[in-house]
């Protein structure tokens, strides 16, 4: 019997100040982890060292400037540096550029290693939005820069918590907002491209739940027409198109019927609607995983904790269940490509 294949997988280390370095420690020790992927650090091996210490974990590091050179053993951690920084400058829950810097240039390393095919997928740490644009960074967070630096025509947003997998019409914006660009146009490309995605990790014919935006679905008009006007008629396009979309259902109800593994997917109209339901199912469960790149990409759904960054009580349970369910996917991404 041929050995299961383990994806290579990549660990950004996220901010230096925060709690990223903490995570990724525990992360690295989980024997889960070793056995769903190989995975290997981009980071800094001097903070990855102060984490250790306020962990009070005894931790060995074999730098690599390869992939090809990780030894994938436990206890040993592989780490890709990106640069030679003055990390005796990095102060735990301190904003700085610095940090910011070598956030960034962890990021960039991954894309760079994912665009060559020399490994499978990424899971990252969380990074500070304000010590990113110290250094002139435009895109507002992680996503937006895995989207605009491997030139990927989207980049879908799905949580996967638990039997739930939730994408997103849209991220970061105001309501008002949000709910303007859930129009037809966009939420049948959206559910199009889902179906793509799935398909592509061995979900045949996926069930795809639309939300509805109004309370009981506007009830007929009488308190919003959006389901008239635009989130019916584009599950009715995608049904005309062979996908197996149903919708609207409404939105106080579609994430419990969800909960039981009845679709494969919903579409959340915005990004607060779906977030809810799922941080309430299971924080640190609920992991984010970005589709439309090449290759697979998750994250943790929470922030750097400045609060609490270097105090060593910082849980890396998100952390470890970003890099399995990513694992998870890149495996079946791989099992699919060479069925």
């Amino acid at each position: 019997m041929s050995e299961k294949f383990r994806p290579i997988m990549a660990i950004t280390m996220g901010d230096p100040a925060g709690i990223g370095p903490e995570i990724t420690v525990g992360c690295m020790l989980d024997a889960q982890v070793h056995a769903a992927c190989r995975p290997f650090v981009i980071g800094s091996i001097a903070i990855l060292e102060k984490a250790a210490a306020v962990l009070k974990k005894e931790v060995k590091f074999h730098k690599i400037t390869e992939p090809e050179e990780a030894r994938y053993e436990m206890g040993t951690f592989d780490v890709m540096e990106t640069g030679d920084y003055d990390t005796d400058q990095i102060e735990w829950g301190v904003i700085s550029a610095l940090a910011g810097q070598m956030a960034y240039d962890f990021i960039k390393k991954s894309i760079e290693l994912g665009m060559e095919g020399r490994i499978d997928a990424v899971s990252t740490a969380p990074i500070h939005k304000q010590a990113i644009k110290k250094i002139g960074v435009t895109e507002p967070g992680h996503t937006e820069i895995y989207q605009h630096m491997t030139n990927s025509k989207y980049a879908l947003t799905m949580f996967s918590c638990h039997k739930l997998r939730v994408f997103f019409v849209s991220r970061h914006m105001s309501l008002m907002d949000a709910i303007k660009f859930a129009n037809r146009k966009q939420i049948l490309s959206d559910v199009k491209n889902i179906d793509y995605e799935l398909r592509n990790v061995g979900i045949e014919n996926p069930l795809i739940a639309v939300a509805g935006l109004n309370p009981h679905n506007g009830d007929n008009g009488l308190f919003g027409t959006e389901e008239l006007t635009d989130i019916g008629p584009a599950v009715e396009d995608a049904k005309a198109l062979g996908i197996n979309a149903i919708g609207p259902i409404p939105a106080d109800s579609i994430f419990n019927i969800g909960k039981s593994g009845k679709f494969d997917a919903i579409l959340s109209l915005y990004h607060d609607q779906g977030h809810i339901a799922c941080k309430t199912l299971d924080f640190e469960k609920s992991v984010t995983i970005t589709w439309g790149l090449p290759f697979i990409r998750s994250s943790v759904d929470h922030g750097t904790a400045f609060d609490i960054a270097g105090k060593g009580i910082a849980g890396c349970i998100s952390m470890i269940e970003s890099t399995l369910v990513c694992a998870e996917y890149a495996t079946k991404k791989h099992e699919r490509a060479n069925a």
